[in-house]
């Protein structure tokens, strides 16, 4: 049980502070442990944080695979407006999807090569689920015919959008007329009208 409570504190400190803000010694006292005591649980500081990523890494894929496995091939603009909707909702309301997304844009330094290969392995699953789901929408004509890998990278191109505003901005107004704009152009293009 402590070790999931002191990945609950580290994660609300590397959330808030980022990797160099966060100590161990504020950690351990939050869980009214002494710093010396965390050793016996996590090898370290990198160690601790290697493992909140991971399991914020599983929640993200989680929550969007969970999402696209109740997709079907009968309407697409209800389904992928849910997804832009469900990438805000999770950064706004998870603090693991939170973390997970500030690390992904301010790694640590010398953990940068580690958390990028990380979001680049979340990445190719959830593409490749999306893939296959644009080719579904293909072949059931709900969709304008094309590569499915075509309309599936044009929409992560938004999803990475409005990610980008969510960890770079704070105005709600602005990050909804982006992802009306965008998701009005994208639509406008895939749609079979």
């Amino acid at each position: 049980m402590k070790r999931k409570e002191i990945k609950e504190v580290a994660l609300r400190f590397f959330t808030i502070h980022g990797y160099e803000g966060a100590s161990l010694s504020q950690i351990a006292e939050h869980v009214g442990l002494k710093k010396q005591s965390l050793y016996a649980h996590f090898k370290g500081k990198d160690d601790l944080f290697l493992q909140v990523l991971q399991d914020a890494k599983q929640t993200e894929i989680s929550s969007k695979l969970k999402f696209l496995s109740t997709v079907d091939t009968q309407n697409p603009k209800a389904d992928l407006l849910g997804y832009l909707h469900l990438v805000i909702d999770l950064f706004q309301q998870s603090e693991q999807l939170k973390f997970w997304l500030r690390m992904s844009f301010f790694p640590p330094h010398h953990l940068a090569a580690a958390i990028d290969e990380e979001i680049i392995d979340t990445e190719e699953k959830i593409q490749t689920v999306l893939e296959s789901k644009f080719q579904d929408w293909i072949d059931a004509n709900a969709i304008m015919r094309d590569t499915a890998s075509i309309p599936t990278l044009a929409f992560l191109g938004i999803v990475d959008s409005i990610m980008l505003e969510l960890v770079y901005g704070n105005n709600e107004q602005r990050l909804n007329d982006k992802l009306n704009a965008s998701w009005t152009v994208f639509w406008r293009g895939i749609s079979q009208l």
